[in-house]
């Protein structure tokens, strides 16, 4: 599992997140962050370490694992797999995207 595979994965999402109005960081653990921008349209991605509304800091095998269905978003936030700061309702509005 690679962050290139990781990044795919987040560019065939972006559509799903038009609408949010906000910023959300993905922090994969020293991996890379990875910037979508949902504030226009349409949704942007990029490697920018930029503030944002919400961030998630996950491992990039894991976030790979909630976007395929084998580990539930709550389960990692509640074991500390999955660490929110920020807009934590924004946080909850993602576990749609991966529906």
């Amino acid at each position: 599992m690679s962050v290139e595979e990781v990044e795919k994965r987040i560019e065939a999402l972006l559509p799903r997140a038009a609408g949010l109005d906000a910023c959300i960081k993905f922090d994969l653990k020293g991996e890379g962050v990875f910037l979508v921008d949902a504030t226009e349209d349409p949704v942007t991605l990029s490697r920018e370490d930029e503030s944002a509304d919400c961030t998630i800091t996950i491992k990039s095998k894991d976030l790979l694992k909630m976007m395929n269905g084998k580990l539930d978003p709550m389960l990692a936030f509640s074991i500390g797999k999955l660490k929110v700061r920020g807009d934590m309702g924004l946080a909850m509005k993602l576990t749609k995207l991966f529906d």
